[in-house]
């Protein structure tokens, strides 16, 4: 898995290859993972913290990627280590806060105003009229789904909002580390820096999950779902798809999270969340779709 699936802008023929050059599918699967993950890690919140629940899905997924990775690491030139090292950092921050954001607001929630970073790279990389009008039409869901009785703890509010600049910024570095790294090897060196980063106030503040099996066990499948799949998935579509398609197909973040926490956590769908849900899901299929657009995945 380590070696390149793809050369970067350049389609793949052949019919093995055509799933791999699909990155629209890859992302798709990615945003399934990742938002079970989510769900599977708000349910461990019930025996330890965010910061440790943080620690153990870095861990696995730094341990399964380097695992099967097993990156190349000499020879080197310094700007690869620049791209890879920010991108951990980026990452390790990102989900910090988010797991940080969830244990005080919902999950829907939580995902909806993280989203604003991907949404403000699709705007700020836009250069065709009518991709601003889906962008609109995916924004439009966003503020419908955040209609939520009640009031919103103001810091979850704002950890939320540090995991979308964290998430702007992963969209942005993950471009070229893919081209820097080949297949996975990228995401593993990351998630290690990221692991290493965390580890310093997991150790400073004694963090470390309980001692018992469950919670171990519930964190590698976290780190599985929420890291080595998604992460893995994303590194190789990053490669082949535009920072501006992807951020848009982000959009599904929320509708997926709300899936999620509906049928893992109990969480019910509001009519205007299912509104929320259809204009995001229009907004991601008319950017992939739309008339006119090289297609830069087509087989």
């Amino acid at each position: 898995m380590d070696a390149p699936l793809t050369d970067p802008g350049h389609p793949v023929t052949g019919g093995r290859a055509r799933f791999a050059a699909s990155p629209v599918v890859l992302v798709l699967i990615a945003i399934a993972t990742v938002q079970i993950g989510s769900s599977a890690a708000k349910d461990l919140f019930a025996v330890t913290g965010p910061l440790a629940v943080t620690w153990l899905r870095l861990l696995a997924g730094a341990v399964v990627l380097g695992l099967v990775a097993r990156p190349r690491l000499a020879g080197r030139p310094a700007s690869d280590w620049a791209w890879v090292v920010g991108y951990g950092l980026v990452m390790a921050a990102m989900n910090l806060s988010f797991y940080a954001a969830i244990a005080r607001i919902p999950i829907g929630m939580a995902v909806t105003l993280e989203f604003i970073g991907p949404l403000g790279v699709a705007v700020a990389t836009s250069r065709r009229l009518r991709d601003l009008g889906w962008v609109g039409l995916a924004g439009l869901g966003i503020v419908l789904l955040g209609f939520t009785p009640g009031e919103l703890d103001p810091v979850g509010v704002l950890l939320a909002l540090v995991a979308g600049a964290c998430w702007a910024g992963y969209i942005l570095l993950a471009r070229p580390v893919g081209r820097s790294w080949e297949g996975v090897t990228g995401v593993t060196i990351a998630l290690w820096t990221g692991l290493a980063a965390i580890s310093v106030p997991v150790i400073a503040l004694g963090a470390w999950p309980p001692a018992a099996a469950t919670p171990w066990l519930q964190g590698l499948l976290v780190g599985i779902l929420a890291s080595v799949i998604p992460y893995g998935l994303e590194m190789i579509a990053l490669r082949r798809i535009e920072p501006r398609v992807f951020g848009v197909l982000m959009s599904l973040e929320p509708a997926a999270a709300a899936l999620a926490a509906l049928v893992l956590l109990g969480e019910e769908l509001r009519p205007v969340e299912v509104a929320a849900l259809a204009c995001v899901v229009a907004a991601s299929i008319g950017v992939v779709h739309a008339p006119g657009r090289p297609r830069r995945d087509a087989a």
